[in-house]
Parts: structure tokens; C-alpha cells; sequence
């Protein structure tokens, strides 16, 4: 395979990476054997820490260095008890990139920006990007509700542009990209490169079971839905059976089987029942939710790793963006990202070529 063509942009500049992709933090999905694939690739890998132990989560930053020389970054979550933790982690092992689910706060970013990390909050509103631009943030990644996971209702075709003419610190797009016209796209709009959560699942350097992923395959564009009944906020996951029962049914008769894998979390992430309340209540706070919501939350990890880990789609979710209704192939990650950049190269001229 011949080297691809390359696009400089401030995120390459910023990170050091070839090409202006992102792989995002998705939990049980973003491993080492994934971040390190996709950091070989040229592309930025982001390990999705919110599912692991801090040894668990240390383990993987060593694995991921064994196995490739090349920048990668480290997703965390803002609200956990541990957060500075894990930001000292980050720091200890010369991680390159911290991305955050959920705004930061300012002293997580200004405790990474004294060792040259580079910060990028993942955001799905305009003063959400100018309060994280106002306390230091490097970049930012929006994510439009197209995307997998979390997600608000603004697509990316307009919450890009008004983030883009809001901060001037580099916009990163994140929901509905795939090839290399949605990378020409976003750059035309004013991004530095984009993030792909599914496209990037579905590789064959995805840790996920064989048999999830042609799964995900046999889904449409109309295959996704966003739901509130998975733990409380806006969640678009595909639509399996088990999904559709949760929509259809009341929250009460899976009360004791959210309790049952709230408690399974708990044991899983080693944390004490003190920490684990400490924990939930820093998340609280933090999102807003109510009580039962919480419970909610504490229970989406296990549905997440029963469908995405153990590919049990009966007892599981599996997030997943629209954009897995045009995915018809499992490349590898560097595939992938040879041609995305080569199919940008390509509108980027034509649409170049275009102009009198």
C-alpha cells in the first residue's frame, strides 16, 4: 500500500499525529489492541477510561506504548472521584492527548496544560465550548446528534458552524462521519479533522465479537434510537429487541435488575461502597440527575459490556451512531484511514478545481 497523501491542519500540529481523524473513547470498545492499531494507522487513538480501574486504565497506557511509538490520548471522565487521579496518570506516563466527556474543570485542565498535555473536551453545545475555551481547553470535539452514545438533538451540520464561529481554539467534528466526503466536509465547514466512534468499531482491529459486529452490520439508518430509558439522558443505541422492550416498558419493572447490575459495577471497578457513593454523588452533582437516574447510570456500563463484551444482544445495549446504516464493511484501521484521507484528498481538489 502506497503512503497516503497528507492534510495538515491544527490538529495534526497539535498532536502529532498524520492524518486529522479521531478514534473517540468508547467504553469496553477504545482498548489498547484498538487505540494502538489506530495510532499505527497515523490517526489519533483515545482510550476509554470511564469503564476501567485506574490499574486497569495504567496496564493499558503501557500496553498501547509497547505497542506503538505514536501519539495517542486517554478519554476520562471529569466527575469521577479519582479524576485528578488519573490525570496524575496521564501525566506520570507522558499520555499526549486528555479528552473529556463532560466539561473539565478548571483545575484538571490547568494541571495537564503545565505538562504540555493537550486538552479536548467533547461538547454538544456553543457555550459549552466558549466556557472550556475560556479555562484553557486546547480543542474541542463536538459531537452532533447523529453520533452513538450520549448525544443531543443538534445535528453536526449545525452545531459545527456555530462552534466553529464561536471559539477560536481548533473544532474537531464528531457524529455522522465515515469516509473521506464527510472529513472534506467538515473541513470545509471550518474543522480541523473529524472523530468517528462506530466507523472505528466496526474494524477488524475492534475488540468486539465477530458476531456483534455483523450484527451492527445488518442495521439501517432507521436502526438507531435515542432513548432516556437506558439511564436517564439521551442515549442512541441500536434498535434490538431488547432496546425496544426497554422503550416500551416501565421504568419500575427493571428496578431490581438496574439495582442487580449497579451493584455488579460497583464490584467490577473495585471501588469500596464509601467510593462508590462518594462517586455517585460527584456524578450528580455534576449532570444534575435525580436519584433514579443515577441508579440508571450506574447500570448502563454493565448493559454496555454485556452486548459490546460478552455479545449478549438479549441482556445488552449496543450504542451505536446513525451512520451504521451506510457501514457495509470491517477494514482495518489502517484501511480505514488510507482511504478517508485519500477520498478527502480527492473532493478537497475537485471542489478546489470547481472555482473560477
Amino acid at each position: 500500500m502506497s503512503t497516503p497523501p497528507m492534510i495538515r491542519t491544527r490538529l495534526t500540529e497539535l498532536t502529532g499525529i498524520d492524518h486529522p481523524i479521531v478514534q473517540t473513547g468508547m467504553g469496553w470498545v477504545a482498548g489498547a489492541r484498538l487505540v494502538s492499531a489506530t495510532a499505527r494507522a497515523g490517526a489519533l487513538g483515545i482510550l476509554a477510561s470511564a469503564t476501567m480501574t485506574a490499574e486497569e486504565l495504567e496496564r493499558a497506557i503501557v500496553e498501547v506504548k509497547e505497542r506503538t511509538d505514536r501519539p495517542f490520548g486517554v478519554n476520562l471522565r471529569s466527575d469521577a472521584g479519582d479524576a485528578m487521579d488519573r490525570v496524575e496518570l496521564l501525566i506520570r506516563h507522558g499520555v499526549k492527548v486528555a479528552s473529556f466527556a463532560l466539561a473539565p474543570k478548571r483545575e484538571l485542565i490547568e494541571r495537564l496544560k503545565e505538562h504540555d498535555i493537550v486538552v479536548m473536551p467533547s461538547i454538544g453545545a456553543v457555550r459549552h465550548a466558549e466556557k472550556v475555551a475560556s479555562w484553557g481547553a486546547d480543542a474541542v470535539m463536538i459531537q452532533g446528534g447523529e453520533g452513538g452514545g450520549h448525544t443531543g438533538a443538534v445535528p453536526t451540520s449545525l452545531l459545527l458552524p456555530s462552534v466553529v464561529s464561536a471559539v477560536d481554539i481548533p473544532v474537531v467534528a464528531a457524529g455522522g462521519f465515515f469516509d473521506g466526503r464527510g472529513l472534506a466536509a467538515a473541513l470545509a465547514y471550518g474543522a480541523v479533522g473529524i472523530g468517528m466512534g462506530t466507523r472505528f468499531l466496526l474494524t477488524s482491529d475492534s475488540a468486539v465479537p465477530d458476531a456483534i459486529k455483523q450484527r451492527y452490520l445488518g442495521f439501517g439508518l432507521d436502526g438507531t434510537v435515542v432513548t432516556t430509558k437506558a439511564d436517564g439522558m439521551p442515549h442512541r443505541l441500536l434498535r434490538t429487541e431488547f432496546v425496544e422492550d426497554l422503550e416500551a416498558s416501565g421504568s419500575l419493572r427493571h428496578l431490581p435488575a438496574t439495582v442487580r447490575r449497579s451493584f455488579e459495577f460497583r464490584k467490577l471497578s473495585g471501588m469500596s461502597w464509601p467510593a462508590f457513593l462518594k462517586d455517585g454523588l460527584s456524578m450528580k452533582k455534576a449532570s444534575g440527575r435525580s436519584w433514579s437516574q443515577m441508579a440508571l447510570a450506574a447500570n448502563t456500563p454493565m448493559l454496555l459490556k454485556a452486548g459490546l463484551v460478552e455479545g449478549d444482544t438479549e441482556a445488552g445495549m449496543l450504542a451505536a451512531g446513525q451512520v451504521v446504516g451506510l457501514i457495509d464493511d470491517l477494514p482495518s484501521c489502517e484501511e480505514l484511514v488510507d482511504r478517508i484521507v485519500r477520498e478527502a484528498v480527492a473532493r478537497l481538489r475537485d471542489a478546489s478545481a470547481a472555482v473560477i
